[in-house]
């Protein structure tokens, strides 16, 4: 399947970012794909926005390396959703694991290191582990949107990551909650059904809890700590452009 545009695509990343501004997931799928691979991976973490990118590199038949992370600590439901998925997108999703084993982990810095060095467990059992799977990439995917948090409201739908050298793409940067689910739901895509037992945001079993009524989507997650953010998205530069539309926002 062809992943051109009928008309010409800028090189200049900053450029790029602002032409894909305002297109939709799949054509910033197909820009992707066509720029980058086979230098490109998309790593999910099984969330609805996850499904979404799924279900499209499936559909659109992109040649997209698909990983999640699987740190040994995830939900029962989330493993079976693993499967599911890929029964559904006709994908092979790869499982990347962490050098040491929760038990291992246990040895060397004590029994549940989550709670005491929440930051400390994610960089082990996350953070290490994407850097491994994305080295000798050019480019990675993300499920961010802007309106998930406030430390992800700046990101673009192609930037420069700063963390791990390569250029991230955001498809569904724009995207709201809304739009996720009614794409979910249209195209009979499965998802993890704890989202149904109160879960908004789901990741590993012993940081991961349901939200109360009221409470922000990642408020589950690392209720023992101020933490919201695992380290897998480093916070992009404000450009320029952002600061401009800031303060002509507030004039």
């Amino acid at each position: 399947m062809s992943t051109s545009f009928s008309q010409s695509q800028p090189d200049d990343l900053e450029d790029a970012a602002r032409w894909l501004e305002g297109r939709t997931p799949e054509e910033i799928l197909r820009y992707a794909a066509g720029r980058y691979s086979p230098r490109i991976g998309f790593a999910t973490g099984f969330g609805p926005e996850g499904c979404v990118l799924l279900d499209l590199i499936g559909r659109l038949e992109l040649p997209i390396r698909v990983f999640t992370l699987d740190t040994g600590l995830l939900f029962r439901e989330t493993h079976d959703l693993w499967r599911r998925l890929e029964a559904h997108c006709g994908l092979r999703i790869e499982g990347v694991r962490p050098v040491l084993t929760v038990e291992q982990q246990a040895r060397l810095h004590g029994e549940r290191l989550w709670e005491r060095d929440p930051d400390q467990c994610c960089t082990l059992r996350k953070v290490e582990p994407l850097r491994g799977a994305v080295a000798g990439l050019d480019a990675w995917i993300s499920a961010i949107r802007r309106d998930q948090t406030a430390d992800r409201a700046n990101a673009r739908v192609l930037e420069n990551d700063v963390r791990f050298g390569l250029v991230k793409v955001n498809p569904l940067a724009a995207w709201t909650h809304e739009q996720v689910w009614d794409y979910l739901r249209a195209n009979d895509v499965p998802f993890n059904p704890l989202h149904e037992r109160g879960y908004a945001s789901i990741g590993c079993v012993p940081c991961t809890s349901p939200v109360r009524p009221g409470e922000p989507a990642r408020a589950g997650r690392w209720r023992q700590c101020p933490k919201t953010e695992c380290g897998l998205h480093a916070l992009a530069p404000r450009s320029t452009s952002d600061t401009d539309r800031e303060e002509r926002l507030s004039a």
